[in-house]
């Protein structure tokens, strides 16, 4: 008897749970877990309370901006309770969080959050660069760990105005811009791994200048692929921007850099599929031997592996675009990397995410061997690196008129 309830635990019966979970979706399960026959209030930016400050703070030249460092005046705050739903949205001086030490977010991870950026136009207007899919994305995240959800709509109102407020810390020029960093925070004060009762949504606005000092390019990067820790896994988070995925990641990254190295490139599976690189999605352009030219990212599926990245998803549709060039997501794996490269075959390589945009990569340490790609004529990156790079910035910064950016003030 022992035996057999032992046996309910199996790799086959997690495998069946899992399927089983996956078969539902994460926000179906949260609906029913907060279920009641109350009806709770949603989120109305019709309420929204505005507090500004009365003490400004000094900004500093866009020069020295160091990315994350130095916070803009306000923050939006928004209280939820699972007998009352959403509170009041608040836009306040920023400040510090007065929290129970027994909040479920410091105990088991409960919390996600987006990135985005607020650009400034060459006439001064303020721009978002396709804030709904971030809130869409917000949304899936917040099932995933049964945070509540949240009217996409209204919170975007809610954020534009925070943005409108604070539009004075948007730094103009080209690779400038103000980082958004919405979150949500359980912060139910229960020492037990359930579904939390209370939750805060809150949003932060941050000044930031290029990743790298090379204006809408970044430098070339070189990445140490690790075959000892992993990112994600099918089933896992790796598909929702959670905390939990990223702070397993900081001993690995400060191995890559006392091997000399500038980022990790994540792989998954006894075949070393390509994931991820640091933080960002990653594309390879490959010519095949039919003479064809390839861009290639790995699927961002419902599995939980690769994120669907905002930025991913822009550059692929723009690819699709191009003459001369079929952009495909599917597994890939270092062999076929290596094989690409010993035959001359590698084009080029980049990651792209909502920090850095689009970096270029100049080389891959893999079991002992450096592998190396192709760069432009300036040795930083190649053509179609820089191609994209160039018209996401023309797109985000107005220059080139597409429904992709949303002119907010």
């Amino acid at each position: 008897m022992r035996r057999r309830g032992i046996a309910h635990f199996t790799s086959a019966g997690i495998a069946s749970r899992t399927t089983q979970i996956g078969a539902r979706s994460f926000e179906g399960i949260r609906r029913g877990l907060y279920s009641t026959s109350a009806q709770l209030a949603e989120l109305d930016h019709n309420k929204l309370v505005i507090d500004r400050t009365k003490a400004p703070k000094p900004k500093i030249p866009n020069e020295q901006l160091v990315f994350g460092t130095q916070f803009s005046d306000h923050m939006l705050t928004v209280e939820w309770d699972k007998e009352k739903g959403w509170d009041k949205p608040h836009i306040k001086p920023y400040q510090n969080l007065s929290l129970d030490p027994a909040s479920s977010v410091f105990h088991y991870a409960l919390e996600c959050y987006e990135g985005m950026k607020a650009y400034k136009d060459a006439n001064g207007k303020v721009r978002l660069f396709r804030p709904m899919e971030n809130m869409k994305r917000f949304n899936r995240s917040c099932s995933r760990l049964v945070l509540p959800t949240i009217k996409e709509e209204e919170l975007l109102e809610c954020i534009k105005e925070l943005v409108r407020i604070d539009k004075d810390w948007v730094p103009q020029g080209k690779g400038y811009s103000l980082y958004l960093r919405p979150c949500m925070i359980a912060t139910q004060n229960f020492l037990g791994v359930a579904p939390t009762g209370k939750a805060l949504c809150f949003v932060i606005l941050s000044p930031v200048g290029p990743y790298y000092r090379s204006g809408t390019s970044s430098l070339p990067v070189r990445l140490i692929a690790d075959t000892k820790f992993v990112r994600a896994w099918p089933g896992g988070t790796g598909n929702s921007k959670v905390g939990g995925n990223y702070g397993p990641t900081v001993l690995s990254q400060k191995e890559a850099e006392k091997m000399g190295y500038n980022q990790i490139l994540w792989l998954y599976g006894p075949d070393h599929q390509v994931t991820e690189v640091g933080t960002m999605n990653m594309f390879v352009a490959f010519q095949h031997k039919n003479g064809e030219k390839e861009l290639v990212t790995a699927p961002a599926t419902s599995e939980g592996v690769v994120l669907s990245g905002i930025t991913r998803d822009s550059i692929i549709q723009l690819v699709k675009q191009l003459p001369g060039w079929r952009v495909t997501e599917r597994p890939y794996t270092m062999k076929e990397i290596v094989d690409a490269h010993d035959e001359g075959r590698l084009i080029e390589a980049f990651g792209c995410g909502t920090a850095a945009v689009v970096s270029p990569i100049q080389a891959i340490g893999y079991n002992g061997k450096e592998i190396s790609f192709p760069l432009g004529n300036s040795g930083q990156a190649g053509n179609l690196t820089q191609h994209l790079a160039d018209t996401l910035a023309a797109i985000q910064y107005g220059e080139v008129p597409h429904d992709w950016s949303i002119v907010i003030d």
